[in-house]
């Protein structure tokens, strides 16, 4: 998003007019083009939400808790490639957006956090709801402002929108005191930003793009791996291109699923500690990785020393602190990845001219793998429904032109697994600080972005129980997601855990959801209560039927409560602490496959 003066001539020479700070918030807000934004009201941003109250430029939605308008704001940015806006008052309301902003912060998503701040007169003395929100998101955030002058706040929200959105993207904080919302001054526009040293690189070093396309050129086992930066770099086109013009095998990371098509024959899929076997393995025995907005965090790389003994590494990012953090990179590319793999492609049809790479003896390895070891799963034996049948069947009914944002935990591995994602911003899911409770509100912030589109939240008993309040938002405001709740009556993944190193001491992990006597909630009650239309699934022959429902039904949201066998477990799954090579595709049993 950039800032530009779209101010008639004729109105130019005229004085600036006089605006107070929470009008120079809303109008800041308009000029920048912002639609959009989530929040919930309180005593220190009071002032700004009377004036938002009149706006017809921006659309409130009022959430039932903060951290469901973080979240909210997160998807919002994440299904559309735009920024999202969350607005809290000062103190719980500021620090319950704190989850969300680490969340942003780890996957690089950009988000404005509005905050209300005290009066600057009462700052420092423990006042009511004071709470330094600038300090405690200090380490989660690409940058904050305290703003306690109304003269400021035009600067300060395009300066924050800047940030957000360029370079790597990420949460940027605003906290505005309450004297500051409610004195007036000028509003100047367009404001000049001054931002010492913050001057993000785009354009990649020439000498260092053809030396990772002679690298790449000589390759005998060249790995293309893509993270969430191709995403957020809004490069999936290139990367095609690219990736066809190689001819090299692709992975996907959690966070880019989407990036590059899972029906290119390029593609391994998944790596990492439940990814598919080829992508795993794949690293263990390419000599070449060409890193592409990833960050070799450990669910991809396992035991640091063990991860790809073979490889050299080019890495291409626009954060240089990224850059050989884990992994030392032979070729460094500092620079958008979208801008970088144009140029790669260039120096690489140069590269190959006069010997055309072959990579003939890696594909019969990889199709080997492929073979030997499809994505499949389990058949449940206690009567209950297969959960990865249930997401599989929700993707293929579906398409891939709908967004689907999943919960943290096994729902989101088998979302990850077994829906077909084809485009990017289909697929939002909380990767880096695995967020539970992401799943509703992203949901909503999603389809609040992309109306037009089928919005599923994949999400577990457990997640689900975090932030389901939202449903309330959504009945209100007239945002239909469909809501998909994989209950195995437990937190699943703690479970898996236990079950595998824990000697099948399952503590304090039985939630208790339904499948057994009791049902704590009752999740079609609890769903009609807020206004939705609820549907329980326990056999199989329901699944197809109860997905068709949620799909014809658009005039408010959908519930369906899949009970599902609490003993199915994800696979394959590398263990923490271990090296790749050590992936487990089954554990102890003869396993039922699907075709991948």
């Amino acid at each position: 998003m950039s800032i530009t003066d779209s101010t008639p001539k004729s109105q130019a020479a005229r004085a600036p007019e006089i605006l107070t700070g929470s009008g120079a918030i809303l109008k800041s807000l308009e000029m920048l083009g912002i639609k959009d934004a989530f929040g919930l009201p309180g005593g220190a941003i009071m002032p700004f939400y009377d004036e938002l109250m009149a706006s017809t430029a921006v659309r409130h939605i009022l959430v039932r808790h903060e951290q469901g308008a973080g979240h909210a704001a997160e998807g919002y940015a994440a299904a559309s490639g735009g920024i999202g806006v969350a607005i809290a008052t000062s103190g719980p309301g500021a620090t319950n957006l704190v989850t969300a902003i680490a969340d942003a912060y780890m996957d690089s998503v950009p988000l404005l956090a509005i905050t209300g701040q005290v009066f600057s007169t009462v700052m420092g003395t423990d006042a009511f709801q004071e709470v330094d929100i600038v300090g405690i998101t200090m380490p989660i955030v690409k940058h904050s402002f305290l703003v306690k002058d109304p003269a400021e706040i035009p600067a300060t929200i395009a300066a924050a929108v800047h940030i957000a959105t360029t370079g790597r993207p990420g949460p940027v904080l605003v906290d505005v005191t309450k004297d500051a919302q409610q004195n007036t001054a000028p509003f100047v526009w367009p404001p000049r930003l001054d931002l010492p040293g913050y001057r993000p690189v785009t354009k990649a070093h020439g000498k260092q793009v053809v030396a990772a396309a002679q690298l790449i050129a000589e390759a005998k086992r060249p790995l293309v791996y893509v993270g969430g930066g191709v995403v957020r770099a809004k490069a999936s086109e290139e990367l095609r291109e690219f990736a066809e013009l190689v001819g090299a095998p692709v992975v996907t990371t959690l966070m880019a699923r989407g990036a590059f098509p899972d029906s290119s024959p390029l593609h391994l899929g998944m790596p990492g500690m439940h990814g598919s076997v080829p992508a795993v393995l794949a690293f263990q025995e390419c000599d070449l990785i060409v890193a592409l907005g990833a960050r070799f965090d450990d669910r991809v790389t396992g035991k640091v020393s063990e991860f790809a003994p073979d490889a050299q590494v080019v890495h291409v990012d626009i954060d240089p602190a990224e850059i050989g953090k884990i992994r030392e990179a032979q070729v460094p590319i500092v620079g958008d990845v979208r801008d970088v793999l144009v140029d790669l492609a260039v120096a690489y049809r140069d590269a190959v001219a006069a010997h055309p790479a072959d990579y003939a003896a890696w594909w019969q390895r990889l199709t080997t793998l492929r073979e030997t070891y499809p994505l499949g799963w389990d058949e449940p034996t206690d009567g209950h429904l297969s959960p990865q049948k249930v997401i599989q069947r929700i993707g293929e009914l579906t398409g891939p032109e709908a967004v689907y944002a999943a919960g943290v935990g096994q729902h989101q591995m088998w979302a990850a697994q077994f829906i077909r994602y084809e485009r990017p911003n289909a697929w939002l899911n909380s990767g880096g600080a695995g967020t539970m409770g992401y799943a509703v509100p992203a949901a909503m912030g999603a389809k609040v972005a992309e109306p037009d589109r089928v919005v599923w939240a994949i999400d577990g008993d457990g997640c689900f129980q975090m932030t389901n309040q939202e449903l309330a938002t959504c009945a209100i405001n007239g945002i239909p997601i469909k809501v998909a709740i994989i209950n195995n009556s437990s937190l699943g993944m703690v479970r898996q855990w236990q079950t595998l190193f824990y000697e099948g001491r399952h503590s304090f992990t039985d939630l208790e959801t339904g499948g057994g006597t009791r049902m704590i909630p009752d999740f079609v009650k609890l769903a009609e209560a807020y206004d939705c239309l609820a549907i329980r699934v326990t056999k199989e022959e329901e699944i197809d039927a109860a997905i068709e429902l949620a799909l014809a039904t658009n005039d408010r949201p959908v519930v369906i409560d899949f009970v599902v066998s609490r003993d199915a477990m994800v696979w394959p799954m590398v263990p923490q602490g271990v090296g790749n090579s050590s992936v487990q595709y089954a554990r102890d049993h003869a396993p039922h496959w699907e075709e991948d």
